[in-house]
């Protein structure tokens, strides 16, 4: 923005003004950057679980306290839950099918030999993982950056490519390439009906599935960062 100074008998000067409706979307731009890329990078960089746990349940419990008061939109939850089943019931036997063609040698590995561990997993993954993860990728970023994004489709996008360069700390593109994925069918569904439970719920699902087949390995930190 352009604005013209100018005293009695001097000619006008033009002063430039920076623009302050474009100072709130480089800060969100900027702290969309740090968040959900710099995140990634520095857990990447110090490669210590601890870390990785803490920096992720010290961020998600500062997003749900910052989003706490918002609501999901007005949706039928038979229909939601309907729809969620249904699309498992489609794309599941898909999964298992390739992960027992492409990786015979690790399939449904982990129930076979270590049933314990398995059982173990499947009951503290939704809580330990899904939940912080969704509150970062999901809840939190619909809300903090709508106009940054300025589309559903636009925010969608957003909410996928994030959540796969999460991912990255695995050193894998599997790992990258199937959350992106993931991150799609989570964030659209979520854009219709924003409710963290729902999200939380088909994430379980796939997640679960994915360490029950024998894809965990690519999941797996300990492995990634002790190669």
């Amino acid at each position: 923005m352009m604005s013209h100074v100018g005293d009695e008998g001097d000619s006008c000067r033009c002063i430039s003004v920076p623009n302050s409706k474009h100072m709130p979307l480089l800060r969100f731009a900027v702290e969309f950057a740090a968040l959900y890329l710099g995140g990634p990078l520095i857990i990447l960089e110090l490669r210590r679980p601890s870390i990785l746990f803490g920096l992720i349940w010290v961020a998600a419990i500062v997003a749900f306290l910052a989003i706490r008061g918002e609501k999901p939109q007005p949706h039928d939850v038979r229909r939601e839950l309907r729809a969620i089943f249904l699309r498992f019931a489609i794309l599941a036997p898909i999964i298992v099918a390739l992960t027992a063609w492409f990786w015979p040698e690790t399939f449904l590995s982990l129930p076979l030999q270590k049933p314990r561990f398995w059982l173990l997993i499947m009951v503290l993954y939704p809580v330990l993982s899904v939940w912080p993860q969704e509150v970062l990728y999901r809840a939190f970023l619909f809300t903090r950056y709508p106009s940054l994004f300025r589309s559903d489709t636009g925010i969608i996008i957003a909410s996928a490519l994030a959540f796969g360069f999460a991912h990255v700390i695995f050193l894998n593109w599997i790992a990258i390439g199937m959350t992106t994925v993931g991150g799609l069918l989570f964030a659209r569904d979520y854009a219709r009906h924003r409710s963290l439970r729902l999200t939380c719920l088909e994430h379980s699902l796939y997640g679960c599935l994915i360490f029950t087949v024998g894809l965990g390995r690519f999941f797996y930190t300990g492995a990634a960062w002790h190669h």
